[in-house]
């Protein structure tokens, strides 16, 4: 097992990673086309971006994405940089509880709805792709076993019998004509249980069947594609998971849609059929961040409305340059914009800009003048090496603006259960109450940041906001 931490770390290239770049490469290439996955700039781009290859050195570093890559009997975890440390030796209950930290971080995307209940997490001994694929086999298999997921679908059919509609030109052509006039090719809506979403099921089921190590979940995955049995063999895509959609009747199957979603999304395979040996499971960190502080305000604090990215203005008249904020802020007394940077801050305590890149800054007194806001925040994560209450304030007069001032402030957040890495996973171990004590914490501090004292309430007006 191998631990290789965003654009950190570097590991020497040995022999069984022969043919690794053009795996990745080949990944690249067949990756889903949306937004959790791909930014516009990297569609360009033809090469892998998940791993960088040094030749020269003949090393391996890792990019911005996090997850796990199997390759020829090798795993490679892609750890997100906040838990870097040079001077340790991660071990495997280390990378565990790690990789639940992002578990928890995704129990908040709003793209992916996870189960109420994220029971045993300590009786998967692997990392957290065997996690998910438990988390998703297990709340499956029991949804299955309870209540059969059926659709109407048009279905082409010869009968005895009129049903639906008479299909003229086939009916002539390859019944009448070959004596056949007793049949009847009719085309009808019929409740079937072969539909498109349980063939998407058993096609994720086949595949994660194939890549799990844990036999409980290959138990479970047995057991769905048992019930599953009659359904067709079919591909499938993330594609066609985002265009179903359900009655209130099955709303429970919305979480199934979406962990194949997810699943098909971030995993790449070669073969459907065989047994997988070349496998990855990757995640955009910039973006897990992101929808990560987005749904936990918008189900942590209902007393901030908090709204998704607006595309509709842009910082020239041209509208050639658009301007993007990752979040809308109101509460009761203010307006405003956030928005998040995955970075590294605060690493040195002696830098008068705390870390915070010029460019940064730039982009957040666009975001000032043009949504016309007084006040910007910056969200940054905290890492296991540095303290989470450092902040930052910069004041800019807008001397266009008869020196209206702009104020930009930085906030490391707490996502990170520091105490929880040098424990050692219980069995039965609720997901939820592992980070109980953090969620307390990072909701406390984003209260603390934007929701203001009752003195200052008394004196706090919102500022204009441009919705």
């Amino acid at each position: 097992m191998l631990n290789l931490f965003e654009y950190q770390n570097k590991i020497t290239i040995k022999d069984d990673f022969d043919g690794l770049e053009s795996f990745l490469d080949e990944i690249w290439a067949k990756r889903e086309k949306n937004s959790f996955y791909s930014e516009d700039s990297e569609d360009k781009i033809e090469s892998q971006r998940f791993m960088q290859f040094i030749h020269k050195s003949n090393e391996l570093k890792s990019n911005k994405y996090v997850g796990v890559i199997h390759f020829n009997g090798n795993k490679i975890n892609l750890l997100p940089k906040i838990f870097f440390d040079s001077s340790k030796e991660y071990k495997t209950e280390e990378v565990n509880q790690i990789q639940n930290h992002i578990l928890w971080w995704l129990s908040y995307c709003r793209k992916i709805k996870f189960p109420n209940y994220q029971a045993s997490l300590g009786s998967v001994k692997s990392d957290f792709f065997e996690v998910l694929i438990y988390l998703f086999s297990k709340y499956t298999r029991e949804l299955l076993s309870s209540s059969i997921y059926q659709q109407y679908e048009e279905v082409n059919k010869e009968l005895s019998f009129m049903k639906g509609r008479l299909n003229i030109n086939e009916y002539i052509n390859e019944n009448i004509s070959r004596g056949r006039w007793h049949h009847l090719n009719c085309t009808y809506d019929a409740f079937v249980f072969d539909n498109e979403f349980n063939r998407i099921i058993k096609y994720v089921t086949t595949i994660l069947f194939n890549v799990s190590s844990s036999q409980d979940n290959k138990k479970n995955l047995r057991e769905i594609l048992f019930i599953l049995d009659e359904v067709s063999d079919e591909k499938a895509s993330a594609e066609q998971c985002e265009k179903i959609s359900f009655n209130p009747i099955f709303g429970e199957f919305e979480t199934v849609r979406d962990y194949c979603k997810l699943f098909l999304t971030n995993c790449v395979s070669f073969d459907y059929k065989n047994d997988l040996k070349l496998f990855a499971f990757l995640l955009p960190m910039e973006y897990v961040f992101e929808d990560f502080i987005f749904g936990f305000i918008e189900k942590e604090i209902p007393s901030i409305v908090a709204k998704a990215q607006r595309s509709d203005i842009y910082l020239d008249e041209s509208k050639a340059f658009n301007l993007k904020p990752d979040l809308f802020l109101k509460t009761e007394f203010k307006s405003l914009i956030a928005d998040t940077k995955y970075k590294i801050v605060y690493s040195d305590e002696t830098d008068p800009k705390k870390g915070i890149s010029q460019n940064d800054l730039y982009q957040m007194l666009a975001y000032a003048v043009r949504f016309q806001v007084d006040e910007i925040i910056l969200f940054y994560p905290d890492t296991i090496k540095q303290n989470q209450e450092n902040s930052a304030e910069i004041l800019i007069k807008d001397t266009l603006a008869n020196n209206k001032e702009i104020s930009i402030k930085a906030f490391q957040l707490p996502i990170i259960n520091k105490g929880l890495l040098n424990q050692e996973l219980k069995t039965e171990t609720d997901l939820k109450e592992l980070f109980e004590t953090t969620r307390i914490e990072l909701k406390g501090k984003i209260e603390k940041i934007l929701l203001p004292t009752a003195s200052e309430q008394e004196t706090s007006y919102p500022t204009s906001y441009n919705t």
